[in-house]
């Protein structure tokens, strides 16, 4: 099966759950940057939760679909259609051949996922088939999908085959979709959860305060490698220099500034700017999906509470996993 790009849109790359083991190299983790959508999406047409799928950002992304095909769309809702009616959101369902997908604009969240039954083949490249864009690495030739490419899906397993005849069944708008709220948010203002940082205890008490009790904006500096915030500026109880050192997903930098850069999914491997807090596992998935404007909070917690909220969401993944398991009667 082949599915052709009629319109990139904005940007569309091809994404995994990120490519880890490498960054000793250099090599950036890279991956979806809201992983919860992209594992239920897999789920839902019966693939590894870790298989590649399309990431598509704010609008004009435009599919053609070669043959009839399972697939699934999740992450933000970006108006899709499927020939101009409503697409199903957060639940299986068969496309047909000639049909074509559309995502017109960011209505909740940024970012959606569309997962295809079989996976995407691409090359595997360093364990991973997420694109790395400022290598030329990964994903479809290692760049943001073009007009005219054509992606190749693989071969259904015996799970996409029983999801498939399941999805045959799920007709009309009133059949059952993925209750996504216990996992991500897709509202444009947000409380995101966070623990003290390295420098945490470096940063003067008003400005610890100040963090905590003050919403801060996304601004038009906002992409796969990072978000920068406007708001008060934070300061150091007094300057000194930092040895570069490894950053992560979700750590929130300092700069000269004042104005906090929370590190995303292209975040480079280590960073030298005083590391004031850290995003919590649990929360980055709703983080990725802010807009420019979005305003967020941040709420101190204690790395207790940062797994007992990762647990939660992981817990609730695995009963969807099930109950899709159930349903489609999965051996």
């Amino acid at each position: 099966m082949t599915v052709t790009v009629v319109k990139p849109g904005l940007l569309t790359t091809i994404q995994d759950l990120g490519r880890f083991g490498s960054q000793k190299y250099g090599v950036i983790v890279s991956g979806a940057m809201d992983a919860y959508s992209l594992r239920i999406a897999n789920i839902l047409v019966g693939n590894l939760e870790s298989e590649a799928v399309l990431e598509v950002s704010l609008f004009g992304t435009v599919l053609q679909f070669n043959d009839d095909h399972l697939i699934a769309l999740t992450g933000g809702d970006l108006t899709a259609t499927i020939n101009n009616e409503p697409a199903p959101l957060w639940r299986p369902f068969i496309v047909k051949k000639g049909d074509l997908l559309k995502f017109k604009r960011a209505h909740k969240g940024c970012r959606a996922y569309v997962s295809f039954a079989g996976g995407i083949q691409v090359p595997i490249i360093m364990n991973s088939k997420s694109t790395y864009l400022k290598a030329g690495m990964g994903g479809f030739e290692g760049r943001a999908l073009q007009k005219q490419d054509e992606i190749n899906i693989g071969p259904y397993t015996k799970s996409n085959k029983e999801i498939h005849q399941y999805a045959i069944q799920l007709v009309g708008p009133a059949s059952w979709s993925v209750n996504y709220n216990e996992l991500i948010s897709l509202k444009q203002q947000q409380t995101i959860r966070v623990m003290p940082g390295t420098e945490w205890d470096s940063f003067t008490t008003e400005s610890q305060h100040c963090l905590t009790n003050n919403p801060y904006t996304l601004s038009t500096e906002a992409d796969r490698m990072g978000y920068r915030f406007e708001g008060p500026a934070l300061s150091l109880t007094e300057k000194f220099e930092l040895l570069s050192e490894a950053v992560t997903f979700g750590t929130v930098q300092i700069p000269p500034s004042g104005k906090p850069i929370i590190l995303m999914a292209d975040r480079q491997t280590t960073g030298g700017y005083p590391k004031m807090v850290q995003v919590i596992t649990a929360d980055l998935a709703s983080l990725a999906q802010l807009q420019t404007g979005a305003k967020i909070r941040f709420k101190l917690v204690t790395l207790e509470e940062a797994q007992q909220a990762l647990i939660a969401k992981e817990q609730k993944i695995k009963t969807i996993a099930t109950a899709i398991r159930c349903s489609a009667k999965l051996s």
